[in-house]
């Protein structure tokens, strides 16, 4: 199996085993140098002191002094030595010529090695291979009437100083093989953990999950959070960011708690619900957002059940489809007021053929152009006077449906109206608003629905009001809230919120006086306003 095929844990793993087998047998060598060390010091240590002892000894002196010496300090020195664990003493004269001797054949034959430092008068320890072997030996010297008469060596074999190291190796082994073991399954149950953790994948698959993750956080157009169990955010998309009012996400940041967060009271609590959310709308100043929220379930190493990891939030924004939903109302209306148009006009002409064929044709005449100057003088005065040619479509359409509604319709407009907002947010403004008048108007004995625009120190001034009563006080506080309506029916309450945020789009405000919503915008650059109304026109236009 290729190094580079292993997970993370198998890696760690290996690697973990591989560092505590070395630092193992780096401590068994090392304790096993200080062993030999400290037997080779304490053989050092009782070679000395048996020798100083024997050189001390005035029974030593006085057998010295004898015709055969040997024949009374061979035995002596053979009891001694077995008497304190060394393993040979070697009494000389100051020839080197041997006195006494573990082998007797060795008794009148020089010493060998140094005894310089001896017969100066000191005594001194040295490793020294002899006819023993390798030893550690001490030699000193032996005094009378001042002056160095001969000299003693007393000495441990290596081979014999290093069974008590044999013993010790073995504790030695067999602890080094125990934190072997210990470290082994350390490393095994760290790895075993990592292996869950990570399932079982390699480094390489994770950089490149990790790759992916980025990559689609980055390229959804919905905002991702996840939320951990304390409710704090501990990630966050740019989309998220952008509704909740977050700084770019830094990972190293701390968490930002969901409770501290400048956005509505409402959208914290849905986003911090224990159970599932399954498309809830909050309302913000910006947008009208459908929340989502499912709780994320792990099962930890070790444990039996599944416990909670937090709740993943998905935020979208509804807002942008409630506008398009406006726009593509809007068309229709307009494709619908052409098609009653269409089916008048036709009606129109036939009767104008009639009155022809029945050889009147100044009547035909006068009904023709009553036809043609009513329409054309309304599109005329908005081409005039309105700069944005949205809205003058907009207006166009909206006045062909109280007309087929059979709801005065009254536009009262000065000689020229400049542009005051983006075309999608003169949309959602005007004509929600003239919707809920003609909605409202119709119900009423005379049906009228009256818009003013004009140009009011530096604003734009758009006043929708209609015959109706005007909002039901119950309501009127919350008039702008999402889904507050009071109309019976689903899919009520969206088109003031809608109309509320994009006047806060565009930097603008909105009041309720009775049936009359008045709503004041702020003038936009004649460049700008050129511009953005082109490019509405031509989108509108499928250009």
């Amino acid at each position: 199996m290729r190094f580079a095929s292993w997970s993370v844990a198998t890696r760690l793993f290996v690697l973990q085993f591989v560092a505590i087998l070395a630092l193992t047998g780096l401590g068994v060598v090392i304790v096993w140098a200080d062993a030999r060390r400290e037997a080779e010091d304490d053989a050092a240590l009782r070679s000395l002191a048996v020798a100083e002892t024997i050189a001390h000894d005035p029974f030593v002196v006085e057998q010295l002094e004898t015709d055969d010496p040997s024949s009374t300090l061979q035995p002596y020195a053979i009891v001694i030595s077995d008497s304190t664990d060394v393993d040979f003493i070697t009494i000389m004269d100051t020839d080197r010529v041997r006195i006494t001797h573990r082998n007797p054949e060795e008794i009148g034959r020089l010493f060998q090695g140094n005894i310089d430092t001896a017969l100066g008068g000191s005594t001194f320890t040295e490793t020294y291979t002899g006819t023993l072997g390798p030893s550690v030996r001490a030699v000193a010297p032996i005094w009378d009437d001042g002056e160095v008469v001969a000299l003693v060596s007393a000495g441990v074999t290596v081979s014999n100083a290093h069974v008590a190291t044999g013993s010790r190796i073995a504790l030695i082994l067999w602890s080094a093989l125990g934190a072997l073991l210990i470290g082994g399954a350390g490393a095994w149950a760290l790895s075993r953990y990592l292996r869950r953790v990570t399932d079982n994948r390699g480094p390489e698959d994770l950089a490149r999950m990790f790759a992916y993750y980025e990559g689609v956080l980055r390229s959804i157009d919905e905002g991702l959070v996840l939320i951990d169990p304390k409710g704090r955010i501990v990630l966050a998309n740019v989309v998220a960011g952008e509704y909740l009012g977050l700084p770019p996400f830094d990972p190293r940041a701390a968490p930002v708690p969901v409770k501290d967060l400048a956005a509505p009271e409402i959208l914290r609590e849905v986003m911090l619900r224990s159970d599932a959310v399954v498309d809830e709308i909050v309302v913000t100043e910006r947008h009208v957002l459908v929340v989502n929220s499912e709780a994320v379930v792990t099962r930890g190493p070790g444990q039996d059940a599944p416990r909670s990891a937090g709740t993943v939030v998905t935020l979208r924004d509804h807002s942008r489809i409630e506008e398009l939903s406006g726009e593509l109302e809007t068309s229709q209306t307009l494709a619908a007021a052409l098609r009653s148009q269409a089916h008048e006009f036709a009606n129109r002409l036939h009767t104008i053929i009639a009155l022809i064929e029945l050889g009147r044709p100044e009547e035909a005449m006068r009904l023709a152009s009553s036809t043609l100057d009513v329409s054309q003088e309304l599109a005329d005065r908005l081409v005039r006077a309105i700069e944005d040619p949205v809205l003058v479509a907009l207006l166009l359409g909206k006045s062909a449906q109280a007309d087929e509604m059979d709801v005065r319709f009254e536009l009262h407009l000065p000689e020229r109206v400049p542009a005051s907002a983006a075309a999608r947010d003169l949309i959602t403004i005007v004509g929600n608003l003239i919707d809920n008048a003609l909605d409202a108007a119709r119900t009423t004995p005379a049906p009228a629905v009256r818009v003013l625009v004009e140009e009011l120190d530096g604003e734009v001034l758009i006043e929708v009001s209609d015959s109706g009563d005007g909002p039901d006080p119950e309501f009127l506080g919350r008039i702008f809230d999402f889904g507050v309506s009071g109309k019976p029916g689903k899919g009520r309450g969206v088109g003031l919120a809608l109309v509320r945020q994009a006047v806060r789009r565009s930097g603008g405000s909105i009041e309720v006086d009775g049936s009359a919503f008045t709503v004041c915008l702020p003038l936009r650059a004649p460049d700008t306003a050129q511009a953005g109304a082109s490019r509405d026109w031509e989108a509108a236009n499928g250009r």
